[in-house]
């Protein structure tokens, strides 16, 4: 007769210190745990519901500046650092990490309308309603001196004196040019007072403009004739041009995929397109009520965060349609410019009412060290509940957000509208001749023609 007995070694089971974990050995046979599946999704409900119970993004405000953020840009060698500009020519830079003005840089008679560091970090580009470009060195601060309350000023290395205000700035990715937008698009290198390269598509004014990622002589702006221009500062004239039905007020390069960029819009959608081809948007971005006035894709180009007019602020799947996630409060007013962290952890908005905002990227994320034993019981929970987010009470606990009363209202009025305006089109479409009314989609609409 066979008889079946546990063995073990004792040296393997024995605990060689009182604080060691006691080794427990597991039988994985799936036979032996019937209710493994019932049990995992009790679990993935839990770690849902903690989502929320620990969801608190807001981190912290820095308060300093006296007249609305319009502008800010991040410091590329410094994780901690970033840069704002104010409606009143103000201009400063932040210490994340102690939330104090590193520093002030005086100058600016109007207000401050586009902020850029240069690739190595070291000069500051600003520019303005003045119609004046200056070129600051930023200071080199250690920890140490940052912690001091006397804020220091930083005097302009060189001022560039021009014809007309200027609406936005951006530095090349890798490379000495940086360009401005205004009457027209301008390059410029920091060595020269004057443009060394002038572009002009119709007669309106250019309100932003981006640097590609990956290629650093190709450039995106849009323009109040609502249209989005693609440049190539190796050929003499602009190479694209596509009119859409409404103004872009921002636009952002996805870093990872640089040949995809998305379009903040005024009217409350974000439309990412693919250079390749224009004439159709990949994904429509849904779910702001108002005007979006600025975007951001994070360093891993998987999300991006959006700064609107109906004082929220959102986070998007780089292909997602409607936001994963919302972040406002009760003093936040209109959100004027976004910004990721170097790192991608944090989201830095700049608003009407004078502050600038720290928020967490994941709003439920633990701050401060995480044990090796808390990091493995996180990476379980994220595993479950990547398992079960299909099942209706996950997914729904999980798509809940608490939107303030406004912004409730003006989205339940922006579904009847759509309601309303499709079952319009049905019944056109149902007393008509066949083939006589076609529809378009949501991602062709919106474009009117495209320009070679």
């Amino acid at each position: 007769m066979k008889v079946k007995v546990i063995s073990r070694s004792v040296d393997e089971f024995t605990r060689e210190r009182s604080q060691d974990l006691q080794r427990v050995f597991r039988n994985y046979d799936p036979s032996l745990r019937p209710q493994e599946k019932a049990v995992e999704y009790v679990r993935a409900l839990n770690a849902v519901k903690l989502d929320k119970i620990f969801a608190r993004p807001f981190i912290g405000a820095l308060d300093g500046h006296i007249d609305a953020i319009s502008c800010m840009t991040k410091n590329p060698s410094q994780l901690k650092g970033i840069f704002s500009g104010s409606m009143d020519g103000d201009i400063r830079l932040w210490d994340l990490a102690s939330r104090q003005t590193v520093c002030q840089f005086p100058g600016h008679q109007g207000a401050v309308r586009g902020l850029t560091a240069s690739t190595d970090g070291k000069v500051l580009v600003s520019c303005g309603t003045d119609a004046c470009i200056r070129l600051w060195n930023v200071p080199n601060t250690s920890p140490v001196e940052s912690d001091n309350s006397t804020k220091s000023t930083v005097e302009p290395a060189s001022v560039f004196v021009w014809k007309n205000a200027f609406w936005g700035v951006d530095h090349q990715w890798d490379g000495e040019l940086f360009a401005t937008v205004g009457a027209q698009v301008d390059i410029w290198n920091h060595n020269r007072s004057q443009p060394i390269n002038s572009f002009e598509w119709g007669t309106d004014t250019v309100i932003s403009v981006r640097f590609n990622p990956g290629e650093p002589n190709i450039l995106a702006t849009s323009a109040s004739d609502r249209s989005i221009i693609l440049y190539d500062l190796r050929m003499a004239s602009p190479v694209r041009k596509m009119i859409m039905m409404t103004k872009t007020n921002s636009l952002c390069w996805n870093p990872m995929e640089p040949i995809n960029f998305t379009a903040a819009n005024e009217d409350g959608n974000c439309y990412s397109y693919d250079t390749r081809k224009l004439d159709e948007a990949k994904c429509v971005h849904k779910d702001h009520v108002s005007a979006v006035m600025d975007i951001d894709y994070s360093p891993t180009g998987r999300e991006f965060v959006t700064g609107s007019y109906d004082r929220t602020v959102r986070l998007f799947q780089y292909n997602g349609g409607h936001s994963k996630e919302i972040y406002h409060t009760k003093r936040m007013q209109r959100v004027f410019c976004v910004k990721f962290s170097g790192d991608g952890s944090y989201v830095i908005s700049g608003s009407d009412d004078t502050n600038l905002r720290i928020w967490k990227a994941k709003a439920s994320e633990q701050l401060g060290v995480i044990l090796p034993r808390e990091r493995k019981k996180h990476d379980y929970h994220e595993a479950v509940k990547k398992r079960y987010k299909h099942l209706p009470e996950v997914n729904r606990i999980a798509r809940h957000r608490h939107l303030p009363r406004p912004i409730f209202k003006a989205s339940a009025l922006l579904r009847v509208m759509t309601d309303a305006k499709k079952r319009k089109e049905d019944k056109r479409k149902a007393h008509s001749a066949p083939g006589s009314i076609t529809t378009q989609p949501l991602r062709r609409r919106r474009i009117i023609k495209e320009v070679e």
